[in-house]
């Protein structure tokens, strides 16, 4: 037995103290950024609000990894696109170059064995990508996107318009959870979440749906973090109170901090 039983857990230190933020991503990508809420002194309350579910065809996945060295460039559309769609480590080819929307994909393709990743200089979206001066030059260029089932299709439109050769791949595909949202409603009508965070309008769409209307009014009084133009237009057509940060979980954490010092310097 234990003769030094431990003593009372201390209260949680950081610039983020006391604050509950609500984390709607995939449980997959949300664990790094709740860690980091976490380490701010936050309490991370998770409500993925988007499953992610295997592609309708994961043999089409299979045959453009047998033949990756065909290709001369390969865009991954999101995080998820590089954790479902990159190939096992060790198979990427040298010559093969990688872009992402932004670096939490860079981060997630690395963590896969995909180095050297470009990423947009502008705004962190398909918009950036295309504002890349070496991707005015594609004509002739094979090109392959790893994407999500039913992906927007700009990128893909834009290259194919500037002469590039391009195919596209769904590695996964997303679903609404299953289940409801009663727990989270109960954690906003206790005062616990302070704060809310969205990455893409269809998860906002989704978490809406699940709350239910006590939910929707009880969400409209905290503020949801955004890290895109497009996702807070949605986000306030909705009803919430968006507010506009810079991309990747750097920009969403700045937002956040920001917030929490004026917060904390106005009580």
């Amino acid at each position: 037995m234990n003769p030094h039983p431990p003593g009372p857990r201390e209260p949680p230190r950081g610039p983020l103290a006391g604050i509950g933020v609500v984390v709607t991503r995939p449980a997959r990508q949300a664990g790094a950024f709740a860690q980091k809420l976490a380490a701010l002194g936050a309490t991370p309350i998770a409500w993925p609000a988007i499953v992610i579910l295997p592609p309708d065809d994961p043999a089409a996945l299979a045959r453009v990894h047998a033949s990756l060295d065909r290709y001369d460039l390969a865009f991954f559309i999101s995080a998820n696109a590089a954790e479902y769609g990159a190939p096992p480590v060790g198979r990427w080819p040298a010559g093969l170059r990688a872009y992402a929307p932004g670096p939490g994909t860079a981060e997630a393709l690395a963590g896969v064995g995909v180095s050297d990743v470009r990423v947009p200089t502008t705004s962190f979206d398909s918009d950036g990508l295309l504002a890349l001066p070496e991707l005015d030059g594609v004509r002739g260029k094979r090109v392959i996107i790893f994407r999500g089932s039913g992906g927007r299709e700009q990128l893909a439109e834009t290259l194919a318009h500037r002469g590039a050769a391009v195919e596209s791949v769904d590695c996964y595909r997303r679903a609404a959870p299953a289940g409801d949202a009663r727990g989270l409603v109960d954690v906003l009508r206790e005062g616990r979440a302070h704060a809310l965070t969205l990455t893409s309008s269809e998860g906002a769409d989704n978490l809406m749906r699940a709350v239910g209307d006590d939910g929707r009014a009880l969400l409209a009084r905290i503020p949801a973090f955004v890290p895109h133009p497009r996702i807070a237009e949605r986000v306030r057509a909705l009803g919430l109170d968006a507010r506009l940060t810079p991309g990747g979980d750097a920009g969403l954490i700045a937002g956040l901090l920001e917030w929490a010092h004026a917060r904390t310097t106005s009580e």
